[in-house]
C-alpha cells in the first residue's frame, strides 16, 4: 500500500502542532494510508521523552534500517552530490513504497530525485 514517509521537519511540524501537517496526517489516517518514519529520522528529532513525541510515535510506522535499505541510501549517495545520509535514507525508505515525501528539504530531496524518480516530495 503507498502511503506517506515524513522527515524529520515533518515530525517537528507535527510536534509544533502546524495546521497543514496536521491536516495531512489527520487526512492520511482518515485515508487509511500508513505514515512511515524510518528510524535515523527518530534519532535526528528525538531530544528526549514528551507526552507529544510519544503520542507521534504511536501514530507512525517506525521503519528500521536493514541492510538492504542502508544499501540503497548508499547507492543514492554515491551517485549525487551533497546529499545527506538521513536525506538518502528518507528517499530510499519512500521509494521501496511508492510513498509521497513530507519535507522542509525541498531543494536538497530534489537533488535526490534524480535516483529516486518515482519518489514525490511535497512541502511541510
Amino acid at each position: 500500500m503507498r502511503g506517506l514517509t515524513f522527515d524529520t521537519a515533518a515530525l517537528i511540524a507535527l510536534e509544533r502542532r502546524r495546521p497543514r501537517m496536521a491536516q495531512v496526517y489527520r487526512t492520511a489516517v482518515e485515508d487509511g494510508l500508513l505514515v512511515t518514519v524510518p528510524s535515523p529520522v527518530i534519532a535526528e528529532w528525538w531530544r528526549g521523552r514528551s507526552d507529544v513525541r510519544e503520542r507521534l510515535l504511536r501514530g507512525v510506522r517506525v521503519e528500521a534500517l536493514d541492510a538492504e535499505l542502508a544499501k540503497l541510501a548508499g547507492d543514492a549517495l554515491a551517485a549525487i552530490s551533497r546529499a545527506t545520509t538521513i536525506d538518502a535514507i528518507v528517499m530510499a525508505s519512500a521509494a521501496r513504497r511508492g510513498d509521497v515525501v513530507y519535507s522542509s528539504d525541498l531543494r536538497d530531496l530534489a537533488r535526490l530525485q534524480a535516483f529516486f524518480p518515482a519518489v514525490r516530495v511535497l512541502g511541510v
